[in-house]
């Protein structure tokens, strides 16, 4: 599950937020993944030149929204509240331009890939995935809303199945009442990378269709038996979220 989190300016927190903060941080920490001497230096190069491309690359793109009847979409260079937002894993680049200023969440080394481009685009970092270190990631993404900035997460991610949501938005959203939003970015013209999640590259000077889908609400009282009904629920919005971008550009559907 990578996991974004966008900061919104906030006071000076208080002594017992501090410490939280600060324990959470020790706790995600202490898994921090080792690479080899091979994948050091991929970390150490890849990000740089993948940063330096798409920050020159995405300056030529443009982002149209629309949105289901009564849904507020989050446009461009806004900035959204203490929410919960969704998206597939295949359009991590644009949203990395059209969401800044926000953090990965993964222990993969595909992930710590990601996460590091993230940085170079002023992201922050917090450890957890959906198959490793689950419940410290859910602890550091509640801290996060609490402290009135935004989680955003890639649902299918990080190995897949493609287009199928993972357990952590409901259970996040129950533990902090945070609504969960959906939305997918469908570049009109794109590479299209041959992996589980069929990446999305962007072309230069592509449209980029930024569907939103209904929220989301997850009751705190929610009885363990009614979370899958309600993965459910937020699955079939980012599907339609995705599947109206692509009528938006006269594609078939997939």
């Amino acid at each position: 599950m990578l996991a974004l989190c966008r900061r919104i300016d906030q006071p000076a927190a208080n002594t017992a937020n501090s410490a939280a903060s600060a324990r959470i941080e020790r706790v995600t920490a202490e898994d921090k993944p080792r690479f080899t001497l091979g994948q050091r230096l991929v970390l150490a190069v890849v990000p740089r030149v993948v940063w330096a491309m798409l920050w020159i690359v995405s300056r030529t793109w443009r982002f149209e929204v629309i949105a289901v009847e009564g849904v507020m979409p989050v446009l461009f260079g806004e900035k959204p509240g203490p929410e919960i937002y969704c998206f597939w894993h295949q359009c991590v680049l644009p949203c990395t331009v059209y969401f800044r200023k926000s953090h990965a969440v993964s222990q993969s080394f595909d992930g710590e890939l990601i996460t590091r481009i993230l940085k170079l685009f002023g992201f922050d970092a917090v450890r957890g995935s959906s198959s490793r270190g689950a419940r410290e990631g859910l602890l550091g993404l509640a801290n996060v809303i609490e402290t009135g900035r935004t989680a955003i997460f890639t649902a299918d991610g990080p190995r897949g199945p493609i287009y199928q949501t993972k357990m952590g938005p409901i259970k996040l959203s129950q533990m902090t009442g945070a609504p969960i939003g959906a939305f997918y970015l469908l570049p009109e013209r794109a590479w299209t990378i041959s992996s589980w999640d069929r990446f999305l590259v962007p072309k230069p000077f592509t449209r980029i269709c930024v569907s939103w889908a209904q929220w989301t609400r997850v009751p705190a009282d929610l009885p363990p038996e009614e979370f899958e009904p309600k993965r459910k629920e937020l699955n079939e919005a980012i599907e339609r979220a995705r599947l109206r971008a692509l009528d938006y550009f006269k594609k078939a559907h997939a």
